[in-house]
Parts: C-alpha cells; structure tokens; sequence
C-alpha cells in the first residue's frame, strides 16, 4: 500500500512539473520540433520562452529565417480565445529577398488542394498586426486585420501609402478599395473591382472586371484603367475621362505557355507635342516562375514637331527580369523631333542584378545626339552625350559623365562647351559627382572672343563651384572699348542643400584694363570684389566694391530673389581731380578742385527691365580750359529710370549753380533748373526754368522751355553792356558803348524756325565809333562813299530796333533801323539808316570775323543823306 501511494504521489508531480518543464524550455525544443514541417534550409528562432498572461498566451520574439536571412520578425505575439481564435501582435517585419534563399523541394509532386480546402481549413479566429512591414518597401508599412472563416475572409490593411479592404466568398473576391501612393506629392491610385479565383491557387482569375483611377503630375491630371478578362483573354483600357479615344488599348492572350499583349496601341496628346506608338510584350513560359520566364517587348514613339515626324524604338529582351539575377538586354533607337528640336539615340545597354536592386549598364556605342532652334536666334549644332560605360542603379549614377555642345546666335557669336567629370554613385544630393568644363566663343556685336573654363563637385547634399575664370579678350560697342575684362572666383562658391539651413556663400572678383571712350579720356584698370551669401542661387544677398584706379571706391550691396535683382551703390565723397584721366588730352580741360558723391538704388526683373533711382551731388567745381575757367559748380542730379524714361528732379528739381565762368568776357551766377521727363511727351513733359546769367553787364534770362514745346521760350537780354560786348570781341574797325535790350522766341521743334520775330533795342543813347583807319581808307578807294563814312566817324544813336529771324537751317535775317546824330569836324547831322542783313549763322560762327564782315557791308552798301546846313539843321 505504501508503495502504490509513492507511485500516486511520483505520477502526480510528473503531470505536474512537465507541462512546466516543457513552458519553461520551450526555447530549445520548439525549434528543433517545428523543423520537422518546415521548408528544408528554414527554421524557426526563439530569444525566450511563451508567459501566460489574463488568459492569453504571449511570446515576446520569434524570427523566422531561411538560411542566414531572416525572412520575418515577430514582436510581442499574444494568442487568446474570447469567443474566437485571437492572434494580435506588435510587429510582423518580413524581407521578401530571403525568398530566394529556401532550396527547391525536392519532395515527390502532390495533387494541389483547392481553394474550397484550403478555406476548409481555417479556423474562426482574428488576426492583428499593428504594424506590417517589408523591408524592401517600408514606406508602405501599416497596420493588418484579417477576419477569417471557413465561409468569408475579409481582410483590412491600413497606411499611410497603402490601404487596402477586400472580402472573399468562395471564388469570389471583391475589392472595395484600394488606395497606394506611387509618386510623392501626388495623389494616390485608386482600384476597386470583382474578380474570379481559379478553383486551384496558383492560376490566374478566370473572369473579372477592375477599375482604377490614378493622378498624374501633368497632362489630363486624372485618368481611368478598366481590366476586363474572360478566360484566357481580355483587354486594358486606359482614358482621360474628357477624352473618349482611349490613351491606351491594350488586348492580351495568355496560352500554356505565353502571356502576350500584342498590337496595342497608345497615344500621348498632353506633352505640347502629340506622341503615339506601339507597345507588345511577350512573356515565355511564364509558368516555370519569374526566374526561368523569357521576356521581350518592343515599345515604338512616334514624335511630331515642327522639324517633322520621327519615330524611335525601346526593345527589351529577349531576357530574364529574376529576383535574384536578372539579365535583359535593352536598347533605344531612333530620332525624336519636338518642336525645332531632333534627338538621334544609339543606347544599347543590359538590365542585370536583383529585381528589387536592378542596375543599368550601357554599352560601348551609347551615344545622344541633338540639334536644331531652341529659341528662333539660337541654334544648336550639334549636343552629344556619350554615355558608355555609364551604370545607373537605385544607388545613383556610377561612371564618366560627358557633354559637347556647338551652338550659335545669329546676331551674338558662336560658342562651344565641354563638360566632362565622373559620378560614384550620384543622384541628387546623394553620392559624388565631380566635373570640370571649358569653352570659348565670339561675341559678335562686340567685336570679341570668350573663354571659360572651371571645376566643381556635387557631393551628397553640397555643389562646390571650385574654380571659375570666364572673360573678353576685348568688348568695343559705341564708341567704348574695354581691354580683357574678365570673372575670376575669388572664394569658392558653395550650396548647402540642407532642407533646414540651407546656405550659399562665395565671392567673384570682375577685373578689366584700361576702359576707353571715343572722343574722350580712359578709365583706368578697374576692379570690382563681389561677396555673396544666402539660402541658394535664387535666394542671396551680395556685397561689393568697385575701384578704378583713384576713382572710388563705390560701394554695393543688394539681394537676389530668384527672379529680381535688387541693389544699392553709395560713391562717397571724392575730389573731382581722380577723374582727370577720364577727359581727352586733347581737350585741354584741367580739374582744378570740387568734390562729388552720389547715391543710387536699382532693380532689374524680366517684364520689368532696369529700374534706378537716386541722386548725384557735385560741389565747389572748378575746371580751366586755355583762355577760359569755370568757378564755383554747384551741380544736384536726382533722377529715376524705369522702363526706358529718365525721370529728372523726383524730389526738387535738378539744379545747377556756376559762381563764375571766364572767357573773352566774364559770366557770373548762372543759374538753371530741369524737372520732368525724358523723353518727354505731352503727358511728361521736361521743363528747363528759372535759367539766368549775369554777363555783360546785364543779365541773360530764359523763364522757362518746355517740351515738347507749346509756345515759344523767350530768351530775355536785359540793359546788357555793348562796350563789354566789343572789347571781348576785340574788332579794329569799330567800338560801340551803351546798353542793349531784347528778346529772341526760340523754338526747338518748329518745322520752319529756331528765332521767330526776335528784337533788340537800345533803351538808352549807343555812341558807334568807326576806326580813323578804315574809314581813311574807304575814303580813299571810293571818293562816292567816302564823303558819307565821314559822317559814321562818331554816331550817337537815339533809337534802334531789330528785328530778328533765324530758320533751321542756320538762315539769318536782320532788319534793322536806327536813327541818330553824327557828328564829325564840329559839324553834326542827323541819321536815319535801315538795313537787311542774312548769313548762315553756322558758318559765321566757324568764322567770327566781325570786323571784316562790317567793313565790307559798309563799303558796298551804304548811303547816307546830304548833310543839313543852316536853318534846316537848327529846324531839325
């Protein structure tokens, strides 16, 4: 008895301790036990045993792997059963690439189960993944739940680029939607549709119906696929749902052993030029798995611009596309013409690696060509880009990069460019790629040859333009000649692409020799520093000098916004001498003393053009020329420019004040004011007032000229001295004191005159008074007018008056009449002369040779009346 009780007692804690034992090392035998169901070449891996926690049974990580690559991750697993089979964990991470890794069974074949059983066979339950990933797409990642029962499986899948709610009965599966972002920042495609299972998995549905709606970055913006199929055949629509011609019409066939979409047809209207073609795909036994499928397809593009038609070919295959070694021959052929544009292409090349990591390898003879009218001045002579050699895989571009280009501007020159450099792994702002480029050209309109060349780096998020030397050998254009100007970088340019803090810094330096002017001085050598910093090159600010030898230096500063260019430029006060090389030689004009400075803000925007505004001062300007000075200039210019119209005076007119300027005579207090626009017109009109200037004793006085004109400018000559006239006249043959008044009308635009009834007048007594010498000698030579120049020898003239007439052709007409007294020999008389005088007033103003003028006029012309004697003279 006591035995058997000991018996009970040992089976008791066996039945007890082994299902304990068993939980407690679950991690050791689990794996070994699964492994007898596995696939060869897979098992299963278990960190820790299973806990029972509230009646669920919870396993906190078990990786699945096939060989040394894990082909899925299991977190946090918790199984329960409420009313149902309930299976809810954290993280399921699977890597489809480990596929490849399970060997081929090599188990005798089976009679497959139907779908029916396989449906038989699953329980009610629930499944709940919170998070589902793969690793080859993880931006798909999303949450999974399925409800699953022999009758109904339904399943939801929830993303942020991917979701997806279908139901199955049977054969029968209905997608109610389906949603996936293929392109970033575009909406999603859209799927929704029934379909027909075939009765054994693993073929393909024998009948259905799919509908889908996807976006697109340009073109219709929408468009609409539908997929219908019975049996072995079917059709794929695509459509603009504003277009009832199809974009796409593709039939397909599938046999026992190939999947052919043959004859389609397809047709792009959106791209500004029409573009059409053909497209067949053929796929070989497509049952012996994706590895051992042979595929070819041709796709054709015909292209229609204004160059012509042209018409280029894509073919692939025959080849293989396999998740582990893909190897499909493909190559491009063919011309394209759009708009003025015909691209040649020569582009044989070689798809090979894993599906998921496909590289592109083209071969030796890849060659892109171009040429024709970009714009209708510009024209491209040949572009070419070789590409053999060149790999492009998901990881970027690996191998030389090159580009030639020969182009030429009908009006501007003819130029070329080279561009060659070498990308490890290069996409933008990932990997590196490093180039260096030159080129040269002529600038026709400017009579001169260019040059560039230079290097730089792209390298993950950074370009680095290193070096840059571009320049003229000469720049002549209007009278204006520049020697060697030329842009150097001074401090390397460099663009951080940071998507946070981007910045963009550098420094260009702008160098030229000596700047000459037709019919002036030079400027001399001259350099201008530029430093630049900001976000990118459409977002920075510059600052700069600019030296000329003495001149300057004008300091700049400004921003560019990617599309206006903004600035500021302040010249600081500087002594007018530095500017002394700028004046010709043969001028003889000396800068004496003054100074100058000046301020001007600008803005230039494509449909704005150049826009300024600002204001010039100079000060205490003296300058002296041979046999004359100019003292005391007082000079402010403010001014705006937009659109091709100078807008002086924006804030008070422009002013000009000279203290002094000496000649043959002496004008002091000149004084003249500009306000308004040119060119003018009559709704901006430019206006020149308030102009005076004390000479001659007198005072010379315009109130103001407009223009265009109205009515005339009337020129005032007021008490203006005739002796001060004649000694800076200087003539021998006569003098002539006391004062003149006037008025000459000027017009600028008349079709017919320059002074239209202009007068002078004497407003006190004039004394003329002929050389001794002259008069002698007319005496002489023609006793008739001899005995009436007597009576010119002294003339006190009471009254004058002249009227004054000049056309625009330089015609002068005088008519004057004077009536004085003339006394010679204690005896006087009385006179009264009229006169007409006409002379190009251009020539004589070549030829000032008063004195001979008058001398001849008086020998030739005039009479005088018999002088009075006696009583007649006293009556008089």
């Amino acid at each position: 008895m006591k035995g058997k009780y000991k018996a009970a007692v040992a089976l008791l804690l066996l039945l007890i301790l082994l299902p304990l034992t068993l939980m407690l090392t679950v991690a050791q035998w689990l794996p070994t036990l699964a492994g007898l169901w596995l696939p060869k070449g897979t098992r299963i891996a278990i960190t820790s045993g299973p806990r029972l926690i509230h009646g669920a049974l919870q396993l906190p990580d078990l990786r699945y792997l096939a060989g040394d690559c894990e082909l899925a991750k299991v977190q946090n697993a918790a199984l329960s059963h409420p009313s149902r089979w309930f299976l809810h964990i954290d993280t399921l991470r699977l890597n489809p690439d480990c596929i490849s890794q399970i060997p081929a069974s090599d188990a005798p074949a089976t009679a497959p189960r139907t779908l029916a059983q396989w449906q038989a066979m699953l329980p009610r339950s629930w499944i709940s993944v919170d998070t589902l990933s793969l690793t080859s797409w993880p931006q798909y990642a999303g949450a999974l739940r399925l409800d699953l029962t022999p009758e109904r499986q339904r399943l939801d899948f929830r993303g942020n680029a991917l979701n997806l709610n279908a139901v199955m009965n049977g054969q029968a599966l209905t997608v109610k939607q389906l949603s996936i972002d293929v392109l970033p920042g575009q909406a999603p495609v859209t799927l929704a549709g029934d379909i027909t299972l075939p009765l054994v998995p693993g073929g393909l549905p024998t009948q259905g119906r799919v509908s889908a709606r996807f976006h697109l970055p340009q073109g219709p913006r929408v468009a609409d696929a539908e997929l219908v199929w019975q049996g072995n055949s079917g059709q794929l629509l695509v459509f603009s749902p504003d277009d009832a011609e199809p974009l796409l019409d593709a039939p397909w066939t599938l046999t026992t052993n190939r999947i052919a979409i043959s004859d389609s047809r397809w047709r792009w209207p959106y791209a500004g030029f029409p573009l059409s073609g053909r497209l067949n795909i053929y796929a070989d036994d497509w049952r012996n798995g994706l590895d051992n499928m042979q595929l070819r397809a041709r796709l054709s593009v015909l292209t229609q611009g204004e160059a012509g038609k042209g018409n280029a070919v894509l073919s692939f295959g025959p080849g293989r596309l396999s998740l582990t070694n893909s190897d499909m021959p493909l190559r491009v052929t063919g011309e394209a013409k759009l708009a003025q544009m015909i691209f040649y292409a020569t582009l044989p090349a070689t798809l090979h690696g894993a599906l998921s990591d496909l590289k592109l390898r083209f071969s030796p003879g890849a060659l892109l060509r171009s040429r024709g009218q970009v714009i209708d001045s510009l024209s491209i002579d040949e572009v070419r880009w070789p590409l053999a050699g060149v790999n492009v895989t998901r990881r970027g571009v690996v191998g030389r990069l090159q580009a030639i280009l020969r182009a030429h501007e009908n009006d501007m020159g003819h130029f070329t460019l080279h561009l060659d450099g070498r990308a490890r792994h290069f996409f933008p702002d990932a990997g590196l790629w490093t180039w260096r480029y030159w080129g040269d050209g002529a600038f026709t309109p400017m009579q001169a040859r260019w040059d560039v060349k230079g290097r730089g780096e792209w390298r993950d998020n950074t370009i680095r333009l290193l070096a840059l030397s571009t320049g003229f050998n000469q720049l002549r254009y209007a009278g204006v000649a520049v020697d060697a100007p030329r842009i150097d970088l001074s401090v390397p340019l460099i663009w951080q692409r940071d998507e946070k803090r981007p910045t963009f810094t550098g420094a260009l330096t702008l160098t030229a020799r000596n700047t000459r002017f037709s019919g002036a001085g030079s400027l001399p050598p001259a350099t201008l520093n530029v430093s630049l910093s900001g976000r990118d090159p459409t977002q920075f600010n510059w600052r700069g000098a600019l030296r000329a030898g003495k001149i300057g230096p004008v300091r700049l500063q400004g921003r560019w916004d990617g599309v206006r260019l903004r600035g500021e430029a302040w010249w600081p006060k500087q002594t007018l001498t530095v500017f002394q090389p700028m004046l010709p030689a043969d001028l003889k004009l000396a800068l004496k003393s003054g100074a100058m400075h000046a301020q001007v803000a600008f803005s230039a925007a494509p449909g704005q053009g150049l826009e300024a505004g600002g204001h010039g001062v100079i000060r205490g300007g003296s300058a002296w020329l041979p046999g004359s000075q100019v003292n005391g200039v007082d000079f402010v210019l403010p001014f705006r420019y937009v659109g091709g119209v100078w807008r002086f005076g924006t804030h008070g007119p422009v002013r000009l004040r000279i203290d002094e300027i000496r000649s043959q005579t002496v004008a002091r207090n000149f004084r003249a004011s500009l306000q308004g626009w040119y060119p003018w017109s009559e709704a901006q009109p430019l206006l020149l007032s308030d102009v005076s200037v004390d000479v001659l004793g007198g005072v010379i006085a315009m109130r103001q000229l407009r223009m265009p004109q109205r009515d005339a400018a009337l020129l005032r000559l007021q008490n203006l001295s005739s002796s001060e006239l004649i000694t800076a006249l200087k003539p021998k043959q006569f003098t002539l004191s006391g004062r003149i008044n006037g008025a000459l009308p000027l017009w600028f635009n008349h079709p017919a005159w320059i002074i239209k009834n202009g007068w002078l007048t004497n407003p006190g007594p004039l004394t003329l008074r002929l050389d001794k010498d002259m008069v002698d000698a007319i005496v002489r030579d023609n006793m008739a007018a001899g005995a009436g120049m007597n009576w010119l020898r002294y003339v006190e003239i009471a009254h004058s008056w002249t009227d004054i007439n000049l056309d625009n052709l330089g015609q002068l007409t005088m008519k004057s009449s004077l009536a004085g007294t003339a006394r010679v020999e204690g005896k006087s008389g009385d006179i009264k002369l009229n006169y007409s005088h006409q002379e190009n007033v251009f020539t004589l103003w070549r030829s000032l040779r008063f004195g001979d003028n008058l001398q001849s006029w008086l020998e030739q012309n005039m009479t005088l009346p018999a002088p009075c004697a006696g009583r007649a003279c006293k009556e008089q």
